[in-house]
């Protein structure tokens, strides 16, 4: 069961962490908008896992130190739990690209 319990936490979070990637990669693109990101990450993870895990995605825009904007979608989800064993709490997961029109 503990094997079962992590090969699935783990498909999750890497399903979530491609989902985030390609959502601000989306967001990020000329013509597009940070919030059109946000709308393919949930898009994509509904697609992919499940309607429950694209309820908390949010996303910004932020500066690096070298004054380069990044878009920036955040995913938390609650982690999956086998039976009654197992870690209670959520996954949290980025996904960053560089806003093209700069």
């Amino acid at each position: 069961v503990a094997v079962l319990q992590l090969g699935a936490a783990l498909h999750i979070r890497n399903t979530l962490i491609s989902c985030a990637s390609e959502g601000a990669r989306h967001g990020a693109k000329i013509g597009s908008s940070p919030d059109a990101g946000a709308d393919r990450t949930r898009d994509l993870i509904r697609r992919s896992i499940s309607d429950g895990y694209a309820d908390d995605v949010s996303v910004t825009t932020e500066q690096t130190a070298a004054g380069v904007q990044v878009v920036v979608v955040r995913v938390s989800a609650p982690l999956p739990v086998i039976g009654p064993l197992g870690p209670d709490g959520a996954l949290d997961v980025t996904g960053r690209a560089f806003v093209e029109d700069q």
